[in-house]
This record gives structure tokens, sequence and C-alpha cells, in this order.
């Protein structure tokens, strides 16, 4: 072999060795959970049923129960890391959490710096107003003030839709949202329907109802790119759960409602 062809295979080989050590170094996630013992969940506080603080202030919820499960099934302890709509992405990308389970939706944009698991619970996001208001179509949010938790799926949902004119306030978490729309600072609420339930239940005089429909997005859970083995790993937990009716037994628990098919 003359030295050009050397100096070329030994250039194949850098490539393919740095290849290898890079996959290796992007899966490493479930291998450091189970030597660690601990699995590093973010999960939400201010979103009932999926995440709330509870009267001894520990976190409850249908995401809290199924962040328990995968730790569980694992054989590790649980770590929950409180979120928010805005924060929750980035917790996965600076690897502060192994796992995002905060009543994550899964779209194009999220896709293209996450990955995700199986579905594991049902959920959608509308528009939400007092009785007495006409709103038929999108057009009729033209003028009105829109409460929205920013960076969440129904902010991103209601640019799209929305007027130009409608006038949206966005809070940091799902606490301002609800304490703007229940205080009477906006007409309008977007948010999940899960959420407007518990806010008329606190909240009667509201006398709120669901209008129009901004995404029905079952939630997945949120993995870094490129942890193949621990995707795997969460997804065949969850295929057991859903098999012997587990998530089932969640949904009816936390939410009141079937899981129904939840998407692959």
């Amino acid at each position: 072999m003359n030295l050009a062809k050397r100096h070329f295979s030994l250039a194949l080989a850098a490539v393919a060795l740095m290849g290898s050590a890079t996959l290796a170094h992007a899966q490493n996630a479930l291998a450091d959970v189970m030597k660690s013992k601990t699995l590093k969940v973010a999960v939400p506080t201010d979103y009932p049923p999926y995440g709330f603080a509870g009267l001894d202030l520990q976190p409850q919820g249908l995401d809290i129960d199924v962040a328990k499960l995968i730790a569980e099934k694992l054989g590790v302890k649980i770590e929950l890391l409180p979120v928010v709509s805005a924060n929750r992405i980035p917790y996965l990308q600076t690897k502060k959490a192994d796992l995002v389970i905060s009543t994550l939706g899964k779209n194009a944009e999220r896709e293209k710096v996450i990955d995700f698991t199986h579905a594991y619970a049902p959920f959608y996001q509308g528009v939400f107003a007092a009785k007495g208001m006409t709103v038929k179509t999108f057009a009729d949010l033209s003028g009105k003030t829109v409460a929205v938790t920013r960076g969440a799926m129904e902010d991103e949902e209601l640019a799209k839709v929305g007027p130009a004119d409608m006038i949206v306030k966005r809070f940091e978490d799902q606490a301002g949202t609800s304490a703007a729309f229940a205080s009477g600072q906006t007409q309008v609420i977007a948010t999940s329907v899960s959420n407007i339930s518990t806010l008329a239940q606190k909240n009667p005089r509201l006398d709120a109802e669901y209008k129009l429909l901004l995404k029905d997005s079952p939630n997945f859970i949120g993995v870094a790119k490129g942890e193949d083995a621990l995707r795997a790993k969460v997804n065949e937990i969850l295929l057991a759960a859903k098999a012997d009716g587990t998530l089932e037994k969640l949904s009816q628990k936390w939410l009141k409602r079937e899981a129904g098919n939840l998407p692959l």
C-alpha cells in the first residue's frame, strides 16, 4: 500500500471510530440511570390532574404516576424535577432530566430537537369562554383577550389559527394563565380540557364552556435525541402497561375518561 492510500485508510478508520464513539456517547442515558439507580424525570406541578402539589406539598397526578411506574419497572429510584411548559425541553437538552413526562404533545418542530416514546395518556387543547360569549369560529376571537401559557402547545396552535387582532396575554405557567382568566383579566382562555374542568370546579361562577378545538394531542414522553436504548426500554414498559390495563386505570383515576386508542 502506498503512502497516499495508507493515509486515506487511516482517515476512514478515524471517522468510523469517531462515529462509534459519538453513538456510544449519545446512547449512555439508560446505562447512566441503571448505574446511578436514579431516574430523573421532569414533571408538571401546576397542571392538574396531570401534575400538581397535593396537600402534603408532594407532586401527584397522572404524569407523576407514570414516572413512578417507569422507575419501578427499571428497578431504580425516582427524582422528580418540577418544570413549566417553557423549560421542559431544555431540561432534556442540558441533561438535567432523563425523561420529560409533562403533558408533552408531539409535533414536527419538537421532533427536530428531541425524540418521543409511544403515547401514554389522552389530551386535547381548546378555547374556552363563558357560555354567554359567542365564539363559533376563530374569527370570533377578533379583538378579544386570550390567556395562554407561554411555550405550551396551545400557544403554538393558537398562533397558527387565531385572527391577527386577537389580544394574546401570555403567562409563564399554567397557574398564572388560569388565575388571569378566573380573575377576569382575559375574556377567553386557551388550555386543556382537564385544566378547564379543574378551574370550573374551583370557580363555578365562571360558567365556562368549550368553544373551539385547537388540537387533539395525546401525551408522549420526551427523550433526548439519540437516546434510543432508553426510548426503547420506556416503550417496552408502556406497551406492557397498555396491555395489562394499567394505562387505562390511570386515565380513569385522574381524567375520568378512557385512555382510548393511544398512538404508537
